[in-house]
């Protein structure tokens, strides 16, 4: 009996199976191919790499806001509080002082000049001295500075007293100090008076006080220059 090789029989196929192939076969190459949709692909192509970036931005911007949610969600009220920098402060400048204001000086008048120092007393002077008019003597009253009864060399100061209408009239003549004659101050039972200075023109070394007081005076004058230091005083 006669055997066929296995290997004979697997590799033969039938005669039609090779006739069918061989039809298909020239059918295919009948067939057109369709045109491969190039604007579709590319569309496509776009559409993906469009939600690949949104999906990297997305994940970016997880990242970025995280903080914010934990900072929002751990609140004052949690047990961890975020310190914030402290303020900065800055110094204010220093207020820069004010100058002090000039000592007073005498008031310059022109010889012959009348100063009302208080309803009928009136001053003036000359340069020979002193001149003075009150209520009671209208006539007027002097006082020389150049007669020899003072020594204009050295500081001085002399007093004269006059009252009406319940005021007390004071007035006199400084002269001699030294540097440049600023306040007058007179003792009286209510305490310091202050009155003013008159000179005339030219610093002659000599000038006249007055002062209204409301109560008796005392015998005590002092003068003092534009430093605070005496310039003259009685007694």
């Amino acid at each position: 009996m006669n055997h066929l090789d296995p290997e004979a029989e697997r590799d033969a196929e039938p005669a039609g199976t090779g006739r069918l192939r061989e039809a298909l076969a020239a059918a295919a190459y009948d067939v057109t191919p369709s045109r491969v949709p190039l604007a579709a692909v590319e569309r496509r192509g776009r559409l993906l790499r469009r939600r690949r970036r949104a999906t990297v931005l997305g994940a970016g911007c997880a990242v970025l806001l995280a903080p914010l949610a934990f900072v929002t969600l751990h609140g004052p009220d949690d047990g961890d509080r975020v310190t914030r920098p402290a303020a900065t402060v800055s110094a204010s400048p220093t207020p820069s002082t004010s100058p002090t204001a000039p000592a007073p000086t005498p008031r310059v008048v022109e010889p012959g000049e009348r100063v009302t120092a208080a309803p009928g007393f009136v001053l003036w002077l000359t340069e020979d001295g002193k001149h003075w008019t009150t209520p009671d003597m209208p006539e007027g009253q002097f006082r020389s500075v150049v007669d020899g009864n003072i020594d204009r060399t050295r500081p001085g100061v002399s007093l004269q007293t006059d009252g009406t209408d319940g005021r007390v009239l004071v007035s006199g003549v400084y002269y001699g100090g030294e540097g440049t004659a600023s306040v007058v101050e007179v003792a009286s039972k209510d305490g310091p008076v202050r009155g003013e200075l008159l000179e005339l023109p030219g610093r002659p070394g000599w000038g006249v006080w007055y002062a209204v007081a409301r109560s008796d005076v005392g015998t005590t004058v002092t003068v003092r220059d534009t430093e605070g230091r005496v310039y003259a005083t009685l007694p």
